[in-house]
């Protein structure tokens, strides 16, 4: 059975910073793209950071550059997502996306809310 579990959402003041984490099981994590979305109210889910199988390579949205950093650990079957300088435009509910290979759309969590406001 396929899992994947987001944690470590919150409220959280502007400026400072919070660290995702996304716990995967019943595929092979190893092998799998990971990514991270995030959906804020009245607006469509979007892709906000990704991480190859190995580590080889991230990529990240514009906005997000330079305050975020995507990380994996196969050995615990997890990703990161750590969030610094955060804004209130950042407010969103982040959901974590596994695509292992030859799947289409992949496995996704049930979401973690995150609120920059002071």
């Amino acid at each position: 059975q396929v899992q994947v579990v987001e944690s470590g959402g919150g409220l959280v003041q502007p400026g400072g910073s919070l660290r995702l984490s996304c716990a995967a099981s019943g595929f092979t994590f190893s092998s799998a793209l990971m990514r991270w979305y995030r959906q804020a109210p009245g607006k469509e889910r979007n892709l906000v950071a990704d991480i190859t199988s190995t580590s080889s390579r991230t990529n990240y949205i514009d906005s997000v550059k330079g305050r975020f950093t995507i990380s994996r650990d196969n050995a615990k079957n997890t990703v990161y997502l750590q969030m610094n300088s955060l804004k209130p435009e950042d407010t969103a509910v982040y959901y974590c996306n596994a695509l292992p290979p030859n799947s289409r759309s992949g496995y996704w969590g049930q979401g973690t809310q995150v609120t920059v406001s002071s």
